[in-house]
């Protein structure tokens, strides 16, 4: 990672701690942040699916346009019902994204008094964001260059502010030609502002004349049928700009998660219904010698495959978690501190200058490292690449002198075990809580080095270890053993693919008991601070439960680039991008 990248990932990081204190002062909402340039609150993404809030493309989301972006939020979640702009926002796409993209500017119209550069920020990012869709060639087709119109329009007569300059020509056909049709509704909109279930009548006419247009114009059928070629390619480059689904274009899924209505309203708060199944096992010792040393060696060959440059990865991580530190004087300097034992040279020789000390100081790697690997039965799929990645970062770490652990997490049975048995063998007491043998596997411990616990990490290529996966318990579990090391800084890195999930627990109890008690862990690591909790996800955005996350695509082996990219993050993680 070169100087400019680190500057510009603290920059960012800045940037998104800022609008983060931004949002918070406007709101009084002490839960929002930032996690992944998504607004959030208490780790969980809020549904703001306005067409200009999403992030831009480089390089038009500068700090300005961000900011815009924060206040724009702001605005919206302190003047707009969201209960009732569910209710009543319309059910058809188009209609919909409109709806949803004028709700946002009559929030917008709400400056608060003596705040003019919040007004010059949303001016700022809208006038950003049509800059940056004209140039994506959305306005190039007819459907596209309707939405856009029907936006700078709505824009011009909530605010009061003209349509933006660069597109004003482009646009003045399509204005013209749709004023007619849509002016009344433009009009009851500007009026209705302080209202928002009387605005939303209005809106949803303007959408449904808008939809209208378009459907007449062939571009969005009635009943579903063939779209013209032309118009799914706007269709698709308006999608970039007008929604936000939950699968991004590379394949990386947003973790599902809930609250819990038998944990909220427990007194007691999270339950274990026993205790005595519970065991912390040494992954090694549960798989023969031979089958290890296989496993160990397959694992080999997949890395040797890769060409990784580990001593690459140890000097940047090393960079990246190690501080400064005394390290003793060096003596015979010509400046600093006069040195009293060489005073006398001064008598016999007057000449001589080397009569001073200066502090030495020398990077030390005063940090521990942790990964919490889930073991669950999903993860069996992704075993080989989790296990390069645990192995090779442990390995670069250790040459770096950075303590580390790799840890995992599983259950003794499938469907609970003994523990439900005698759940059952109680007559199915009443939400007993969590309801399974916990199993917490240690795959290297922080005092033994990668060299000697190379054979026991294979261990991960057992596939029968994998079964299902009780997260909260786990992050509790793996934080204690980084406090009982002494670490200037402890970093714990939660490697899962899904949300916790364990049959039995779910039945008994509800849907989102874990993955609800998941959160309130992570929530209550980062509230003592001595702890940085990342989450590292397989194919799936971890960002509800974990501010600090970071999403993987491993349909292909890891490379030097996807380490290089682990490691920039890895550093950047206990920089406290959120206030």
């Amino acid at each position: 990672m070169t100087i400019s990248d680190r500057e510009a990932a603290r920059r960012a990081a800045r940037g998104e701690a800022l609008c983060a204190a931004t949002v918070r002062a406007l709101t009084g909402d002490a839960a929002l942040h930032y996690s992944g340039a998504r607004l959030c609150r208490n780790m969980r993404p809020l549904p703001l699916h306005a067409p200009h809030l999403q992030p831009l493309p480089e390089p038009a989301d500068s700090l300005a346009t961000l900011r815009g972006a924060a206040d724009g939020a702001a605005l919206r979640l302190r003047h707009s019902d969201a209960v009732l702009h569910r209710r009543l926002q319309p059910e058809a796409p188009i209609e919909r994204l409109l709806f949803e993209l004028m709700e946002q500017l009559r929030c917008e119209t709400f400056i608060p008094a003596g705040m003019p550069g919040v007004a010059q920020n949303l001016r700022d990012r809208f006038e950003a964001w049509s800059r940056a869709m004209h140039l994506s060639g959305v306005a190039e087709r007819h459907v596209g260059l309707l939405l856009y119109t029907v936006a700078q329009m709505s824009w011009s007569r909530l605010t009061g502010y003209p349509v933006v300059e660069d597109t004003e020509g482009l646009i003045e056909a399509t204005r013209m030609a749709i004023a007619p049709r849509i002016g009344g509704a433009l009009a009851g909109m500007r009026r209705t502002r302080p209202d928002q279930a009387a605005f939303a009548a209005y809106a949803r006419a303007l959408a449904a004349d808008v939809a209208g247009l378009i459907r007449a114009a062939g571009g969005e059928p009635a009943g579903g049928g063939e779209k013209d070629d032309d118009e799914k390619n706007v269709r698709h480059a308006l999608s970039l700009f007008l929604d936000v689904d939950e699968h991004d274009d590379d394949g990386i899924t947003l973790a599902h998660s809930g609250d819990s209505r038998v944990l909220k309203a427990s007194a007691q708060g999270y339950r274990v219904f026993t205790k005595r199944y519970d065991r912390e096992l040494y992954a090694g010792a549960l798989v023969r010698r031979a089958l290890l040393t296989d496993f160990r060696e397959r694992l080999d060959e997949r890395i040797v495959a890769q060409a990784i440059n580990v001593p690459r990865l140890a000097r940047a991580l090393k960079a990246a978690l190690a501080e400064p530190q005394r390290d003793g004087w060096s003596f015979g300097e010509e400046q600093g501190r006069i040195d009293g034992r060489r005073l006398a040279q001064l008598v016999s020789s007057p000449a001589e200058r080397r009569l001073f000390r200066l502090e030495k100081h020398a990077l030390i790697a005063a940090s521990m490292v942790s990964f919490l690997i889930d073991c669950s039965g999903s993860m069996k799929a992704q075993v080989h690449a989790v296990s390069m990645i645990v192995d090779v970062l442990s390995r670069a770490l250790d040459a770096a002198g950075v303590a580390n652990e790799i840890l995992g997490f599983t259950t003794g049975a499938w469907n609970g075990g003994r523990a439900r048995t005698d759940w059952l063998a109680q007559r199915k007491p009443r939400f007993p809580g969590r309801l399974n043998e916990v199993s917490h596997l240690i795959f290297k411990d922080a005092v033994t080095s990668w060299r000697r616990a190379r054979t026991d990490i294979a261990a991960l290529f057992k596939a029968d270890l994998f079964r299902e996966g009780v997260d909260g318990e786990a992050v509790e579990w793996a934080c204690e053993r980084l406090r009982s090391r002494s670490a200037n800084r402890r970093l714990l890195i939660v490697i899962s693919d899904g949300s916790p999930m364990d049959a039995a627990t779910n039945q008994a109890n509800d849907e989102h008991y874990l993955d609800h008690h998941l959160r309130e862990v992570v929530a209550q690591q980062q509230a003592l601070g001595d702890v940085e909790v990342l989450g590292l996800g397989v194919g799936l955005d971890l960002s509800p439960y974990y501010r600090n996350s970071l999403a993987l695509d491993l349909t292909s082996p890891p490379d030097m680039t996807l380490f290089s990219r682990l490691v920039d993050w890895i550093g950047r993680g206990g920089r406290r991008a959120h206030a």
